[in-house]
Formats: C-alpha cells, sequence, structure tokens
C-alpha cells in the first residue's frame, strides 16, 4: 500500500508540474488572444487571397506579427514573474531576440520574457534594504536599464539565433508530417492531453508559434485546428445525451451549447472522466478530423479562441468553409459512434450509483463531525464520477464570505461553474461573494475554493488554507446543492 501511495503521489506531482510549465506557457498568451485575433481578421481581409484585397491595409501585418505579438507575450511573461516591473523588462528583451532572428518570435518572448522578469525579481531582492533613502527611484531605473540592456544584447546574438534554429526545426517537422500524411496521428497525444487540462499549453503554447508563422506566409495554417476542433467533444456529448443515463443524460444538452456554442471545451472533460474508456472515442474523432483538414486543404487564418464553432467561421479564410465543415462534422460522427458503442456497453449506470453513495457518505460524515480531509471515492476501475472536499477544514455558514472557482485559464469552464452557483445562492437568499480565477491566481481570501479535481493538487498548493471542494462537472454538481443548504 505504501509502494502505491508512493506512486500515485509521484505521479501526481508529475502531472501537477507539467500543469504549471502548461499555465506558464498559455498564461503568456491567452490574456493576448484578442490582439492575434485581430492580426487573424486583418490578414484574413486585406492580404492578396482575402476577402478584401487591400495592399494599403495589409501593410499591417508584417509588423503586427513581427513586433507588437512576440512583445505583448514578452511583457505578458515578464509580468507574471515580477510585475509591472518584470513587464517592462520582459518587452525589452524581447526585443532583442526579434531583431536577432528573420522570423517571428514567439517562443522567444515566452522564454526570454519570464527569464528577464527572473533576473531583475533576484537582483530586486538581492538590493532589498539595502538602498539608502532617496536612491531608490536611482537605483530601481538604472538596474532596470543596465540588466535589461544586457539581457537584450544577449537575446538578440545568442538567443535570437538559437531560437530560430530550433523553430525552423519544428517547422521542418510539422512539414514532415503533412508531406508523409502522419499529421493526424499527432491526435493521439493531444486529445489525452486535452483532458488532463493542458489544452491551452498545447494549443497557446506549442502549436500556435508555428501556426502564426505558416499563416503569415500562407494565409492559414491547419495546425490552428489540431487541438480546436469542436467535434470530437460535440461526439461525446451527443453520444450521452442520446445513449448516457442519469444526470450525465440530462445535462448533456446544456453541455452541448457550452462547448460547440461557447467553445468552452473543458465542459465534455468529466463526461471522459466518468468512463476513462471514451479517450478512444475523441482520439478516433479528433484523428478524422484532421485527416479530413488535411485531405481537403483545409486551414485558418488565426487561433480560434475560445474554441467555439462561431469563431472557426470568423477564422476561416475565403474559399475554406467547405472543408472546415467537412473536418468538425466527421470529428463529431466518428467520436459519436465509437462513444454510443462503449456507453451501450455499459450494463448500469455505475457512476450513478457512486455519486449517491459518495453524496449519503459525505453528508453522513458530516453529521458526524468528519475529519477536515474526505477521500475521493472515484477509481478508473469503476469508472464513475466522484467528486469531493479534499482538503481544508470545512467552513461553517458564518466563516464563508467568498468562494472562488478555479480552472487552468481562469476564463472559460471555472467562469461557468461560478455563474452557476451564484445564481443558487441569490435564489436561497445566500449573501457570499462568488468569483473565478486562474487555479495558480486564487486569491488569499478565498474561504473556499471549487477545482475540477485533476487541478486540485494545485489549488491545494496556492491556497492551502482555503476548504478545497474538488468536483467533476462544473455545470451540474450535486456539491452545490449541499453548499448552498450548508450555507443557507
Amino acid at each position: 500500500m505504501a509502494t502505491l501511495a508512493t506512486k500515485q503521489s509521484a505521479s501526481g506531482g508529475a502531472r501537477v508540474k507539467v500543469q504549471q510549465l502548461g499555465r506558464l506557457l498559455s498564461g503568456m498568451v491567452m490574456p493576448n488572444i484578442g490582439a492575434f485575433i485581430a492580426w487573424g481578421l486583418i490578414t484574413a481581409l486585406f492580404i492578396p487571397t482575402g476577402w478584401a484585397p487591400n495592399e494599403q491595409l495589409a501593410k499591417l501585418v508584417g509588423p503586427i506579427i513581427t513586433y507588437l505579438l512576440p512583445l505583448l507575450i514578452g511583457y505578458t511573461g515578464g509580468t507574471m514573474v515580477h510585475g509591472k516591473r518584470g513587464g517592462v523588462i520582459g518587452a525589452l528583451v524581447t526585443m532583442g531576440v526579434i531583431i536577432g532572428s528573420d522570423i517571428p518570435m514567439f517562443l522567444g518572448a515566452m522564454l526570454v520574457g519570464p527569464l528577464a522578469g527572473w533576473v531583475l525579481k533576484w537582483f530586486d531582492r538581492m538590493v532589498d534594504g539595502k538602498i539608502k533613502a532617496g536612491f531608490e527611484m536611482l537605483v530601481n531605473n538604472f538596474s532596470l536599464g543596465i540588466i535589461g540592456g544586457a539581457l537584450a544584447l544577449g537575446a538578440y546574438t545568442g538567443v535570437g539565433p538559437f531560437i530560430q534554429g530550433l523553430t525552423n526545426i519544428l517547422s521542418s517537422g510539422v512539414e514532415f508530417l503533412v508531406n508523409n500524411h502522419l499529421l493526424p496521428l499527432v491526435n493521439i497525444i493531444i486529445e489525452p492531453a486535452k483532458v488532463l487540462f493542458l489544452n491551452n499549453a498545447i494549443n497557446h503554447g506549442i502549436l500556435s508559434p508555428i501556426a502564426v508563422q505558416q499563416a503569415a506566409s500562407t494565409g492559414k495554417s491547419i495546425l490552428f485546428m489540431l487541438e480546436s476542433n469542436p467535434g470530437p467533444g460535440l461526439g461525446i456529448l451527443l453520444a450521452y445525451w442520446l445513449a448516457g443515463k442519469g444526470s450525465a443524460k440530462t445535462s448533456a444538452p446544456g453541455a452541448i451549447i457550452i462547448h460547440f456554442l461557447g467553445g468552452i471545451h473543458e465542459i465534455y472533460f468529466p463526461y471522459i472522466l466518468m468512463n476513462p474508456r471514451l479517450i478512444l472515442a475523441v482520439i478516433g474523432g479528433g484523428v478524422t478530423g484532421t485527416f479530413t483538414f488535411q485531405l481537403l486543404g483545409a486551414g485558418l487564418s488565426a487561433s480560434p479562441s475560445p474554441g467555439s464553432i462561431f469563431a472557426y467561421i470568423a477564422m476561416t479564410p475565403k474559399g475554406g468553409y467547405l472543408p472546415m465543415i467537412a473536418g468538425v462534422i466527421a470529428a463529431t460522427a466518428v467520436s459519436f459512434f465509437i462513444a454510443s458503442v462503449l456507453l451501450k456497453t455499459v450494463k448500469e449506470s455505475k457512476e450513478e450509483m457512486d455519486l449517491e453513495e459518495a453524496s449519503a457518505k459525505l453528508k453522513g460524515m458530516k453529521t458526524a463531525g468528519a475529519a477536515p480531509q474526505i477521500a475521493t471515492a472515484q477509481s478508473v476501475t469503476a469508472q464513475n464520477a466522484i467528486v469531493s472536499n479534499t482538503s481544508g477544514a470545512i467552513r461553517s455558514k458564518g466563516e464563508v464570505r467568498k468562494i472562488v472557482f478555479a480552472c487552468d485559464a481562469g476564463m472559460g469552464s471555472s467562469a461557468m461553474g461560478a455563474s452557476v452557483l451564484r445564481k443558487k445562492l441569490q435564489n436561497a437568499g445566500v449573501q457570499v461573494t462568488v468569483v473565478n480565477s486562474p487555479v495558480s491566481e486564487i486569491p488569499a481570501d478565498a474561504d473556499i475554493v471549487v477545482t475540477q479535481k485533476t487541478l486540485t493538487d494545485r489549488a491545494i498548493a496556492n491556497n492551502p488554507k482555503a476548504e478545497h471542494v474538488s468536483i467533476d462537472n462544473f455545470l451540474k454538481s450535486p456539491k452545490y446543492d449541499e453548499l448552498v443548504e450548508r450555507l443557507s
């Protein structure tokens, strides 16, 4: 048992570290997605093959992708590490990698932005409390200028050429996969990684930098479609709606709207976690969709974020609607077929029975004055979707003033969950603040933190004092009603 616990702990720790790296990468891009979309729309409209070719307006395309977008990424990366000072030095050093290369420096900005912020943060800590009164501004300004200038020179002479070489290698790898019709196999890795909440890291941290470079030269890139295709998730939700049972069946129609139209893919992850075999369905759908995209020459002009069908329509270049729609439909059909077969092989709704058992157990433990930590009842072999309190003393009614929903990016599924619980609390007349945030930026004054179970370890690490509630489905969870009942 001790050996098993050690292995599980190591596995969980590795997963958390990967998620943290993914959060760092995607966190530098996602706040700037609006700028990427603006660039994509300008590209789709005004380049020679666009909807409304215009030589003068098309002059915006080059400077935005070469300077503005990398600088935004570098500034954001530096800010994440060391506030505004980190942002300024991050942008400064990013300029070094931009000038030191001949290609868009997204990967370079992701590297030097946080690194420059960390170096300045280290220096500020070294001199903290050692500067004589009246010299603070002088030291602060000159330290940033000297350190930033030195790092910019190093980025220009060393990092820029290195990142350009690395980008060329990655681009060559993608070109090899495309030329040999192997690109669909990438979805065998992408789809499971998405369910582990690495979707934003994959899309914005890995695929988008290469895709933007392709789009700048050809007007479109299929790489924008590998992770963001809403078809595989739509197939899963349709299968639950038509072949599922219990709460999963009743909640699926609402989840379809949020996923397919709203673009929040995280909504279908819990449905896979209920029955892990369904990962085969999304892999099949993803591979089929990418194969169809590649066969018909599909591509998007910029990242469709969030991954809504509306975003797909907006980012589709002239003449690309049929290939795009065909790929989404093909992915949906294959995912739906495989998921339906797998769901029908389940003799009874084991997840529903387990959910009821867990709820009853939780209430019984509360009544008996249970210990703060309540073990989760989920196991892969049982293929259930059990979620429960995982850490922190259970707060009484008078102690709860703020409930925080946290997800990887703090904008999608957590916002949806916060909205659902906020409405329930308002209807019950409970005056409690309910907000959403990234799991890496949970407010220190949070009394209760609600996360999906794969992110709970990270949430506990970022705010160990709060009560942590782990759930599987932000759209519908019995934990909401239990919280409302407890706080009423």
